[in-house]
């Protein structure tokens, strides 16, 4: 085993779905999510509403994707980076310390899992009615933006429970 960088294996996770995990020597999870991503990708058309949605054409981009196909993206994509991040970090910290470490971002992720799902189903259309926010009718901005969103108030979450959690400890 040999250091590797975190941000490097999220990015990697980033750009495609199991890169992270081949960058981190775990090529046959890196391999399966790989094909996960390409199936998923061919069978929701989600490459297609990209491409009109980065056009401008937002109700085609919205009309073309196949919803049941494409909420299953938004979790191996998520998944993929929390993974490989941690996975990056407990490599790092047994180079070090012989042991692993704890994980990291879970709310961060878990929360973007769910606002990207519920972004890509519900497109926040009576936002998208507003001339400057008519890129939110496309299922792919939206559910970015949501994503992002609640990525945060995960990451929060996790955070006041981590405190809550440390205080009962303490006291």
């Amino acid at each position: 085993m040999e250091y590797k960088h975190p941000v490097a294996a999220l990015v990697w996770s980033f750009a495609l779905p199991g890169f992270g995990q081949i960058y981190n020597g775990q090529l046959v999870l890196g391999i399966i999510l790989v094909l996960l991503e390409l199936i998923i990708n061919q069978y929701s058309l989600l490459n297609i509403s990209i491409f009109y949605s980065f056009h401008g054409d937002f109700q085609l981009g919205h009309d073309v994707i196949n919803y049941q196909w494409g909420m299953y993206y938004p979790s191996i994509w998520a998944f993929s980076m929390w993974h490989a991040y941690n996975k990056s970090i407990s490599i790092n910290h047994y180079l070090n310390e012989g042991k692993n470490k704890k994980i990291y971002l879970t709310g961060f992720f878990f929360g973007g899992v769910f606002g990207m799902n519920l972004g890509i189903y519900w497109h926040v259309f009576f936002l998208s009615t507003i001339g400057t926010f008519s890129f939110l009718a496309s299922p792919v901005f939206s559910g970015l933006l949501t994503g992002i969103a609640f990525s945060f108030i995960g990451h929060l979450f996790e955070k006041i429970l981590l405190h809550v959690r440390t205080h009962k400890q303490i006291t």
